[in-house]
């Protein structure tokens, strides 16, 4: 068959590549712009409610930070075997790979387990005003995104346990240390609202 010469010979290009150079991570970033922007609505629509009220929190006692503050330092802590899974993954050390997504994983346990604790001190109920229907649903929509994360890591190093670690099982570790990199981001505007904004502001 005669090819026209706008045609262009892509058999010798990888079916996979890490970062920018592979449809993975295109939808990965596709995917934290979409749940970026609903993280930023639930931001606008705290200080909204802010804005609306003299007094804040209104007639209840403000949160106390100190199990968050904690768990902020153990997502932070996090991003290190966050990296080293990722640095692992992209140098095809499968065993490494490995080790540090269980390692990532353990830690998002950890966060998870905080974070259901967290709740505990946020001194409002999710229906005792507006305040804390906010506050509430900021707690919410972050947790989701942890939990998500942690049951994804989760059950991707089991596949990887369980099955042969090819390649391409390697850029998934990769990207879902590149998008723990982005909720870990996200708990900072998050942590400093639910428990800093109502002292400050």
């Amino acid at each position: 068959m005669a090819h026209s010469p706008r045609d262009v010979d892509v058999s010798m290009l990888p079916e996979y590549a890490f970062g920018h150079k592979g449809l993975i991570w295109w939808g990965t970033a596709g995917y934290m712009v979409i749940e970026g922007s609903i993280l930023l609505i639930g931001l606008i629509t705290y200080y909204y409610l802010r804005l609306r009220s003299d007094l804040w929190p209104p007639g209840l006692p403000e949160p106390e930070p100190t199990v968050a503050t904690i768990n902020m330092g153990l997502m932070i802590v996090s991003c290190v075997p966050a990296y080293l899974a990722k640095a692992a993954a992209e140098r095809y050390d499968g065993a490494g790979a490995k080790l540090w997504l269980v390692v990532l994983t353990l830690f998002g346990i950890a966060a998870t387990a905080l974070r259901v604790w967290e709740f505990f001190f946020l001194n409002c109920r999710w229906d005792s005003n507006a305040y804390g229907s906010a506050v509430w649903f900021l707690m919410g929509l972050h947790t989701t995104h942890v939990v998500t994360d942690v049951a994804d890591g989760g059950v991707l190093a089991a596949v990887m346990f369980l099955d042969k670690t090819d390649k391409k099982r390697l850029i998934d570790v990769s990207e879902n240390s590149f998008y723990w990199y982005f909720i870990v981001l996200w708990w900072v505007p998050y942590y400093l609202t639910v428990y800093w904004a109502p002292r400050w502001l």
